[in-house]
């Protein structure tokens, strides 16, 4: 098969293994996918937030397909999720585009920003549990209007994280989730981490299109990879341990995470 000349094979590739991965765990996109992007093929570092967070809108709406099918989204944490996480993307991106960031200053708080959300998304894969437990152990289980409050709350920081570094959606996510609806099947919180992630990666997405920070080739070459990847994995979530991905990828995010900075 012959590709058009602006798609290039190792980005479908690499759009494809992180597509699959999120597809399994709801983690993984934007902490692998914008560092990938510029440690390996070395993308300007703004260049590539912007890119993964359209990439993952398109992307994490074919998996939200898959598990709408499967009935495994709740749709009310979704909403909630989505009440603080818009309206706070929209609010950073705008001050981004208002503030007129010299570029190498904005590549040094975008790696750097990144770098810390990558770490913070590390602890919360390997501690999930002893998180889940600590809250458990002292708070018991919320009751409707905190937990609400806290759903949308947890939203907001995410919305301000995506939009600087397009990380944190998946594991800060679903380790939120995971602590304010105990109840909540675990399928069912990947499901609708990766639902609440389209409309915060759009929003966030559109926002950096406008500031003029995505390559569009780029794109078009990971989601040639991606939307199979992610569909293929959505099928797939369940066959492999937790216990087996989680700290795999938790020391991949340090090593990445330590590259970037040093």
């Amino acid at each position: 098969m012959i590709l058009p000349p602006e798609i290039h094979l190792l980005y479908s590739l690499s759009g494809f293994g992180v597509g699959f991965l999120v597809g399994m765990t709801g983690v993984g996109g934007g902490a692998l996918m914008t560092p990938l992007l510029i440690l390996l093929f070395g993308v300007h570092p703004a260049t590539a937030v912007g890119t993964d967070l359209l990439y993952a809108a398109a992307t994490k709406a074919g998996g939200t397909l898959v598990h709408s099918f499967h009935r495994t989204i709740d749709w009310r944490v979704v909403g909630r999720l989505a009440a603080g996480s818009v309206p706070m993307t929209a609010l950073t991106l705008f001050l981004l585009a208002r503030l007129k960031v010299d570029p190498e200053a904005a590549r040094a708080v975008v790696t750097t920003v990144l770098s810390g959300a990558l770490f913070v998304t590390a602890v919360a894969l390997i501690l999930r549990r002893k998180v889940v437990k600590f809250f458990a152990e002292r708070f018991g289980e919320f009751d409707p209007k905190r937990q609400a409050l806290f759903t949308i709350l947890t939203g907001a920081i995410l919305g301000v994280l995506v939009s600087l570094s397009s990380v944190g959606a998946g594991a800060i996510g679903v380790t939120a989730l995971v602590v304010l609806y105990p109840k909540l099947p675990t399928v069912a919180i990947v499901g609708s981490d990766i639902a609440h992630a389209v409309p915060l990666t759009l929003v966030a997405g559109i926002g950096h299109w406008l500031i003029g920070s995505i390559d569009g080739p780029l794109l078009a070459s990971l989601l040639l990879g991606s939307l199979p990847g992610i569909f293929i994995g959505s099928y797939a979530s369940g066959l492999v341990p937790d216990a087996v991905l989680r700290p795999i990828l938790a020391v991949t995010l340090i090593v990445v995470g330590s590259k970037l900075i040093f």
